[in-house]
């Protein structure tokens, strides 16, 4: 019974996806994003989050554009950093693969946390094992010598947002 409701609620969202994204309410329209809503939640339940109705959470929300205004200071803050480094003369950089802790649990967290930080430049996520980031630094500072350290500099800007929205 558990799985014929969060299917339903799956097909449900699907379908109010569809009338967002076609803004029509003609019956053709309309049959066609009830027949594709039912594929897609057939095919792909197992790929949609463990409970949906969270989605329509307003203080997820609220988080969710807290992340998107933090993760954006932090781009423009790392293009500042990235073109310090292209333009001085002597190139200070220290590249290097670190390994950071996150203590989120789900994961689409940990997804959108290591996109997070392949989005800010001078930063790539190489792979993400248990609760572990592997993560190409462009300069590894010399006074960060732990992975706490480091993961307080990297993993700790995001974080917080990032466990709010999916926890």
């Amino acid at each position: 019974m558990e799985r014929l409701k969060r299917r339903l609620l799956d097909m449900i969202i699907i379908f109010v996806l569809w009338l967002l994204l076609t803004w029509s309410l003609d019956l053709q329209g309309v049959v066609a994003g009830v027949v594709l809503a039912v594929i897609f939640a057939l095919i792909l339940s197992k790929l949609l989050p463990a409970k949906a109705e969270r989605l329509f959470s307003p203080v997820r929300w609220f988080w969710a554009l807290m992340h998107l205004i933090i993760l954006s200071w932090w781009i423009v803050m790392a293009n500042f950093d990235v073109l310090y480094r292209v333009l001085h003369p002597n190139l200070p950089i220290r590249p290097g693969i670190v390994k950071v802790k996150t203590t989120l649990k789900s994961d689409e967290a940990k997804t959108f946390l290591a996109n997070s930080i392949t989005l800010t430049p001078g930063t790539l996520t190489v792979d993400i094992i248990d609760d572990w980031l592997y993560v190409h630094w462009i300069n590894i500072p010399e006074s960060l010598k732990d992975a706490e350290a480091m993961t307080r500099d990297i993993v700790g800007r995001f974080e917080p947002t990032l466990r709010r929205v999916f926890d």
